[in-house]
């Protein structure tokens, strides 16, 4: 995991940033107090954030799905670009960290926007698959355990409408997918999905090398 976009000197990274990166102060203070985390490389860069938010803007989003919430900042900075009735679906299965995000959804303004779930994520996919919600999300955000990204983009796919993204964190996995000495199970996993995604006629497809790599596939 990389906390922003690999490859970069430092120098050229602090340029990106100082030129391009638009930052409320809620999104830098939850980016600052997640850092003194022991985790705290599970926090998505914020070039990459505001990258998602024009996104989100792009293809009119207003019913999100975020798969993997952390301390929050993407599902914040997703909900800072929705509309006012715009809303997120968020899973995760951890409390502790979850309520830190809290504390800044509200402090932000946008908690009403945000419909946490804290549970197994597959679980509450097949619930809204149930509950027949098929077809009706505009985004997904996929940022989880690594062994079910493939499960993830086949509940998300079905979730999301023709036209709708999906995007897919860390799939460059700190430059661990292109070293085959490395055989571990979440790395084999993550280049299973690329490869999986590359074949998929379903989507449309781009893997952005930004941070640790942020697959885009539209659905046809």
């Amino acid at each position: 995991m990389s906390k922003q976009t690999l490859g970069l000197e430092q120098s050229v990274y602090d340029y990106l940033l100082s030129v391009s990166l638009r930052e409320p102060i809620t999104l830098t203070q939850l980016r600052q107090e997640t850092s003194q985390l022991p985790m705290s490389r599970m926090q998505i860069s914020p070039e990459q954030g505001q990258f998602m938010a024009l996104l989100v803007k792009l293809i009119g989003a207003k019913k999100t799905l975020e798969i993997g919430v952390f301390t929050g900042y993407s599902s914040l900075v997703v909900a800072l670009a929705l509309p006012a009735d715009g809303k997120i679906v968020a899973c995760d299965v951890s409390e502790e960290y979850t309520n830190i995000a809290r504390r800044y959804w509200q402090q932000a303004g946008v908690e009403d926007k945000i419909d946490l779930h804290i549970a197994p994520a597959l679980e509450t996919l097949d619930h809204l698959l149930a509950a027949g919600e098929a077809g009706t999300f505009d985004f997904a955000f996929i940022d989880a355990d690594k062994g079910n990204y493939e499960n993830y983009y086949e509940r998300s796919l079905q979730l999301i409408r023709p036209g709708g993204l999906i995007a897919i964190d860390n799939v460059l996995w700190s430059g661990k997918v292109a070293d085959t000495e490395i055989q571990d199970n979440q790395t084999n996993k993550i280049r299973a999905v690329n490869r999986k995604l590359h074949q998929d006629s379903r989507i449309t497809l781009s893997l952005v090398p930004i941070a640790d790599g942020l697959t885009l596939a539209m659905k046809n």
